[in-house]
């Protein structure tokens, strides 16, 4: 690994670790000696980053350089810690970990007053089980909507018949009670809106359509916005099916 990667690696792991953190915990995390951790710690002090501590009685960043202080006022911060804290309930690990991630950053860069806010907020989200069912494609369907990928799929509609599709996906939408993955459908010719529960098996295509998934994501967005349009001026008429 690169050192620059390895010193912002480093940075991460003591945003996020329990404070003191030993340089045993932390070698161990690196994956190096304790005295290539020695001089990276030394690297980094030199570089900006406040980091409390010595060799035997462990480590706690205090100021992060690579970070620029930021002035969140109260209110803020409980929008940022009640928002992640609902990521973190939403059953999906990938996520979780990276909420998780985004407040040690945050943290990172409070003043001490502020940084006792977030950790101590008076907003909080309760949740005895996960907000979603996740299933392991989930981490295949994100990565292929981010290189535009396309995918091959197994889904079994509302009837439960199963069919082989090839999507282009676009987004996943967390709706109230169900995900759902927004995409256009090489058999229908179409947008189509999948039920990620109903996705039984999930593959990266060879093929790709970049650069074409903001502009599909628009269009699908658009004929969404009509058909509710035109569902509220003839509330009679049947929804579509996707």
């Amino acid at each position: 690994m690169a050192r620059p990667d390895r010193l912002f690696r480093l940075l991460q792991a003591m945003r996020v670790m329990p404070a003191p953190i030993t340089a045993i915990r932390l070698a161990g995390e690196m994956e190096v000696s304790l005295r290539t951790l020695y001089r990276d710690i030394d690297s980094l002090r030199a570089a900006g980053a406040r980091i409390e501590g010595e060799r035997g009685y462990g480590y706690r960043l205090v100021e992060d350089y690579a970070l620029p202080p930021q002035t969140f006022d109260r209110t803020e911060i409980e929008a940022i810690v009640l928002g992640l804290a609902e990521v973190r309930h939403m059953g999906d690990p990938t996520l979780a970990a990276a909420a998780a991630s985004v407040l040690a950053k945050v943290a990172a860069t409070l003043p001490d007053d502020r940084e006792q806010h977030l950790f101590h907020a008076i907003s909080q989200v309760y949740r005895p089980e996960a907000r979603y069912q996740v299933g392991p494609d989930i981490d295949t369907i994100r990565r292929a909507c981010w290189e535009e990928r396309s995918l091959t799929i197994r889904y079994a509609d509302k009837s439960g018949a199963a069919t082989e599709r090839t999507i282009h996906p676009l987004a996943i939408v967390y709706s109230d009670r169900a995900l759902t993955l927004l995409a256009w459908c090489s058999l229908r010719v179409a947008f189509r809106m999948f039920h990620l529960e109903r996705i039984s098996a999930v593959e990266l295509a060879e093929t790709n359509f970049r650069p074409r998934r903001a502009a599909l994501l628009r269009r699908y967005l658009a004929q969404l916005g009509e058909e509710k349009a035109a569902a509220t001026r003839a509330p009679d008429a049947p929804a579509p099916d996707h």
